[in-house]
C-alpha cells in the first residue's frame, strides 16, 4: 500500500484519484482527501469514526449539530442479525451535508443516507413530520 495510511480500505480511494488523474488529469488532477478515511477498532461492538469527533470540535470551536441513526432500523443490520449500535453525525448547522467517503463495510454507506433522512426529519416543518409519521407508520404494517 501506499501513503500514509496502512488500512486496507484506503487503495479504494487512492485508486479512484489515479485513474480519474490518468483519464482526466490534462483538465482537472485531484489529490486524495485523508480526512475522510475511517478508522475502525474491530471489537465488539465495532468503534469507527471518520473526521472530527465532537471533542475536536468542541476543542476547535467549531459550530455543529449532531445526527444520529440507529443501526436498529437498518434493513441490511437486520438482516444480518447485527442490529446494534448507531452512527452519529456532525454536521455545520442548518446543513444537511455529509462528507463523502470509504467505508470499512461499504453497507454503512446505508446508515448515512438514514442519518441523513433523520437530520431531514428533525429540520422539517411539523406538518411534514406528522405526514411522514403517518406514512412511515402505514408502510411497516
Amino acid at each position: 500500500m501506499a501513503g500514509p495510511y496502512q488500512f486496507t480500505h484506503t487503495p479504494a480511494l487512492q485508486a479512484w484519484c489515479a485513474t480519474v488523474n490518468a483519464l482526466f488529469g490534462e483538465w482537472k488532477m485531484f489529490k486524495a482527501d485523508y480526512s475522510v478515511i475511517p478508522w475502525a477498532t474491530f471489537i465488539d461492538p465495532e468503534v469507527s469514526r471518520v473526521g472530527l469527533n465532537v471533542q475536536e470540535a468542541k476543542a476547535q470551536n467549531l459550530p455543529f449539530e449532531v445526527t444520529k441513526y440507529g443501526i436498529d432500523d437498518l434493513d441490511r443490520a437486520i438482516a444480518d442479525s447485527e442490529a446494534q449500535g448507531f452512527v452519529k453525525v456532525l454536521t455545520v448547522p442548518g446543513k444537511d451535508t455529509i462528507l463523502s467517503t470509504i467505508h470499512t463495510y461499504p453497507t454503512l454507506s446505508e446508515a448515512n443516507k438514514f442519518a441523513a433522512g433523520e437530520w431531514k426529519r428533525a429540520h422539517a416543518p411539523e406538518q411534514l413530520l406528522a405526514w411522514v409519521k403517518k406514512n412511515h407508520d402505514w408502510k411497516r404494517r
